[in-house]
């Protein structure tokens, strides 16, 4: 999707994901900023991203694995993935989907704490 268009639904966006096991589509790219759908069916292949990760659930549920702790995820849950941490879905239901937003340089974020 062009960074012009500034709305998509979730059935337009799932109605876009490839009919294979990993299921993401990226949807809207500029500048640092890109947001995709992710439904991955059976597992989760995921490797640690280069930068800051926001993951917006939109159904389904099971656990986060995310820096060495897992958490219950649900329906309009949150989740933050600091870049370069070791982080999937587990034991997650068929119907599980999710928006991804990526932002920021390489390396994520510099804050703080």
């Amino acid at each position: 999707m062009s960074a012009s268009r500034r709305r998509i639904t979730l059935a337009e966006a799932a109605a876009q994901l490839p009919d294979d096991q990993l299921r993401f589509v990226t949807l809207l790219r500029r500048g640092s900023l890109s947001v995709e759908l992710y439904a991955p069916r059976g597992h989760d292949p995921q490797q640690p991203h280069k930068q800051d990760e926001l993951y917006v659930v939109m159904s389904g549920s099971g656990e986060f694995f995310n820096g060495g702790a897992r958490h219950p995820f649900g329906p309009g849950d949150v989740l933050f993935v600091p870049a370069g941490v070791e982080h999937r879905f587990e034991n997650f239901s068929d119907d599980f989907q999710t928006w991804v937003i990526f932002y920021g340089p390489e390396g994520g974020e510099q804050v703080d704490e």
